[in-house]
């Protein structure tokens, strides 16, 4: 048994693999399952760590964001524990090809603030993403200087483009320029709004497929 501060995305519970995460006595515990001869596993459990696979491979890369935007800590288990959770339960289907990340559901945030209406995105020129919104300040706890948050994601270079700060809420529009390699790729794009100097996010807005230009 061996005791760890942090895992890829924070400490576990439950089995991956022949390794068994728990929490004892405040710690982050970690231990082998016991050696079972010619064991071979279930079908539904290779269907669990296939799952387990493809969403910690699909997170990893912006566990910076989720640990920061995804929720509130519950007790033993941090935001990104959470989103493992989240996206475990409700992200990943299985196809003939295997398990693949359904993109639609995916959450780069989760929060109370209020998120983005009427949101759009369109390809430009020169590896441009175009935005643009509803101005929705004043509802809830939406204010004018809220921040605007894009991830996009280019499944064929499995590489991730994450940009924080890209406008205001206010500004209704915004234009992000994208690294010359994702030229010509598809990419998926994601959106939210965050409170500067906070945690305090929305949940986030799956903006659809976009192609690079």
């Amino acid at each position: 048994m061996a005791t760890f501060e942090k895992g890829i995305l924070g400490g576990f519970s439950g089995k991956v693999g022949n390794v068994v995460g728990s929490r004892w006595r405040g710690k982050n515990v970690m231990r082998s399952l016991p050696q079972r001869g010619n064991y071979t596993a279930t079908e539904k459990q290779e269907e669990q760590r296939q799952k387990f696979k493809v969403v910690i491979g699909f997170l990893s890369p912006i566990v910076d964001v989720l640990s920061n935007y995804f929720g509130s800590p519950q007790g033993d288990k941090s935001r990104s524990n959470l989103a493992t959770s989240y996206h475990l339960k409700n992200a990943v289907v299985s196809t003939p090809q295997g398990m693949v990340m359904d993109y639609a559901k995916v959450l780069i945030s989760k929060g109370d603030l209020r998120g983005i209406d009427g949101g759009t995105v369109a390809a430009a020129a020169g590896q441009v993403l175009n935005f643009s919104w509803q101005d929705n300040s004043g509802q809830g706890k939406a204010t004018a200087t809220d921040k605007l948050m894009v991830v996009v994601y280019a499944p064929d270079l499995n590489l991730f483009y994450t940009n924080m700060a890209a406008a205001t809420r206010d500004a209704t529009t915004a234009s992000v320029t994208l690294p010359n390699f994702m030229a010509s790729f598809e990419v998926e794009v994601w959106a939210s709004f965050s409170k500067p100097g906070t945690n305090f996010a929305a949940i986030s807005t799956y903006m659809g497929a976009a192609t690079v230009l």
